[in-house]
């Protein structure tokens, strides 16, 4: 259950600060000491904007990855890196991502670098009071970029190699002192249409066993956000009922940028776990106001009870432009906190 009712809470990526991106695209000017100070600007930057708005959660803004999941393919041993993008032309689409070849076994002998991402936030954060998040893209979401091979003859199969890999990488985390872990699996619920919901629940399940009581283990579903582009059919229901069975501690569901279709669905996730909704839309530049949160927040209460609410934006931040996630993140907590005074509830 939450620490504090109507809690909130980011998905995991920030928007990357202009001279990252310019720095980034430049890494051979940079000394291996300039390049750890690049990086520890980032992140601080990042945590600036996130506590300047008063989140409840923070993240690192997955300042020093590409992407929210691509960089960790780099931590794997065991595949071919695809180095050109099969269609570089035309509207952007997740095709333009190519995928790796696997070579031999699959192996992430030095875990998947979430860990020393962890201890950098820790280490840059270590007086500020909002609870630290760690996110990491679970098996399925991972094996989403692998070619099959006659030695993982199908995605089920790269999932099942990936797993054990995941899962090290959430005890690691544990022992690392994270208390809020999201492991993400956006593909799941890209695909709950086609595939059988129950085979993801057993997937993810297995995935987080031994962090589970440990640590706030927290998922994320979505249609996908690469450059704004849905991949899956943007309705919830084929997800449920099976993903109630999901042990975690919170789930969060898209729903600002879907005019809060299948709100409903949150009376259901609220009787098992925390329910964190959307409710900033991280795919137009529509800048919510808090009363336009505050109106959002209210509905949701009629919905489920105060303790079991945390809310967030539809996302991570990662395809938005800094200067309007800054504003409808200061927006939505502001929301938020105009319905705890009217609630008579704690304001932090």
């Amino acid at each position: 259950m939450n620490s504090s009712p109507l809690r909130t809470s980011v998905i995991g990526s920030y928007p990357l600060p202009g001279w990252l991106e310019f720095s980034a695209a430049h890494l051979e000017r940079f000394g291996g000491d300039d390049l750890a100070e690049l990086q520890d600007d980032a992140v601080t930057t990042a945590l600036h904007d996130q506590l300047a708005a008063g989140l409840d959660v923070v993240t690192d803004g997955e300042q020093t990855r590409l992407d929210f999941n691509l960089s960790f393919y780099g931590y794997l041993r065991g595949i071919e890196l695809e180095t050109a993008s099969p269609r570089r032309f035309g509207p952007p689409a997740h095709d333009q991502r190519g995928k790796h070849r696997v070579t031999e076994t699959l192996t992430a002998p030095h875990g998947l670098g979430a860990v020393a991402e962890f201890q950098r936030l820790q280490r840059i954060a270590h007086k500020v009071d909002a609870t630290l998040k760690a996110s990491v893209p679970g098996p399925y979401t991972l094996s989403g970029r692998l070619l099959p091979n006659a030695q993982y003859s199908d995605r089920w199969a790269l999932t099942e190699a990936l797993l054990p890999w995941v899962q090290q990488e959430l005890i690691d985390l544990v022992a690392a002192g994270c208390r809020e872990i999201s492991v993400d699996e956006p593909s799941m619920s890209c695909y709950a249409h086609r595939e059988d919901p129950r085979r993801f629940v057993d997937i993810f399940n297995r995935t987080v066993e031994p962090v589970v009581g440990r640590t706030r283990v927290c998922t994320h579903l979505c249609f996908g956000n690469y450059k704004a582009r849905a991949i899956g059919p943007r309705q919830v229901a084929p997800m449920f009922p099976a993903f109630l069975d999901f042990h975690c501690d919170e789930m969060h569901v898209e729903m600002a940028s879907r005019e809060f279709s299948e709100l409903e669905v949150i009376t259901a996730i609220a009787k098992r776990m925390d329910a964190a909704v959307g409710v900033i839309d991280v795919k137009n530049y529509h800048i919510e106001t808090a009363e336009d949160v505050a109106r959002r927040v209210r509905h949701c209460v009629t919905l489920a009870p105060p303790d079991r609410l945390v809310f967030a934006p539809d996302c991570g931040f990662s395809q938005t432009a800094r200067w309007a996630a800054r504003k409808k993140l200061q927006a939505m907590v502001s929301g938020v906190r105009l319905v705890r005074r009217e609630l008579g509830l704690p304001n932090g």
